[in-house]
């Protein structure tokens, strides 16, 4: 059961319109790292997970906390649309390069959500539900969520430096640090996890099912031979039941392949002839 409280987690007012920067903060509220992807991620992780009570409240808590990021921004956006001059294409950027880019402000704005957020990306693209992972495996998960949060911060920081409007910075400036502490909880809860499970996901699948023999063998597959001084090729491994080996440009461990012909009802393309010698 939900609940919703009429004020806002943080203060999201601009000083002034901004049609283009409306249309820039779409991004993190309906791309693929935005907030509606984290939120809906992270619940639906809580809601199959069949582990430890506190992953699932950790899931659930931060889940809901996403939902108040959307409604932030929402109004952020809705409020940077008010009193806009919808008829005028403003300047995008000092940047004639930006400029082409961004083009002015979102015509959806004005035409379909009446000055009003969407769940789009930046260019118009419809938030998918492609976007959100929940593998039933929480090891797997978290490494994806603390992927998530910082491209998420990542995206915030630059949009903090596209804009001078002091309420807007106030309110990304909120969610960045935000970022910054979802980044060391799900950080956090990977090395717990860790310490429980070793590195590599599953933990559970037998060793002696896959090929031991390749197991912890990297293969240098491009000229130049640099990555030869990574740690990822000497020494032993990360989780600590082997030893890296390096080799460069190995050699096919299968043969060339020769399919059959199709059935003539599929109507391929038919082979030639076999040759006369």
């Amino acid at each position: 059961m939900f609940y919703h409280v009429k004020e806002l987690q943080y203060h999201a007012k601009p000083e002034c319109p901004d049609p283009v920067f409306a249309k820039k903060l779409q991004e993190i509220l309906g791309g693929q790292f935005g907030e509606i992807s984290v939120a809906l991620q992270y619940l639906f992780q809580g809601w199959n997970t069949r582990c430890d009570a506190k992953y699932r409240d950790l899931l659930m808590d931060t889940g809901t906390e996403e939902l108040a990021h959307i409604e932030m921004l929402a109004t952020m956006i809705a409020r940077l649309l008010e009193g806009a001059d919808v008829q005028a294409q403003e300047q995008a950027a000092q940047d004639p390069v930006l400029a082409a880019i961004m083009g002015g402000m979102n015509p959806q704005h004005a035409i379909v959500s009446g000055l009003g957020a969407m769940p789009a990306d930046s260019v118009g693209n419809p938030w998918t539900a492609s976007y959100i992972n929940a593998s039933g495996n929480l090891l797997a998960d978290f490494r994806l969520n603390l992927t998530y949060e910082s491209q998420g911060r990542l995206q915030a920081a630059r949009l903090y430096e596209q804009t001078a409007d002091r309420g807007v910075r106030d309110m990304l400036s909120w969610l960045i640090a935000r970022d910054t502490m979802h980044q060391n909880m799900w950080y956090a809860a990977i090395q717990e996890l860790e310490e429980k499970e070793n590195i590599v996901v599953p933990s559970t699948f037998p060793r002696e099912l896959e090929k031991q023999e390749v197991a912890y063998t990297y293969f240098d597959l491009s000229r130049g031979t640099e990555s030869e001084k990574g740690r990822w090729a000497h020494g032993r491994s990360m989780d600590g039941l082997g030893y890296f080996t390096y080799q460069y440009w190995p050699p096919p461990f299968g043969e060339a392949v020769h399919l059959r012909p199709a059935p003539p009802y599929m109507f391929n393309t038919p082979l030639p002839p076999p040759s006369k010698m």
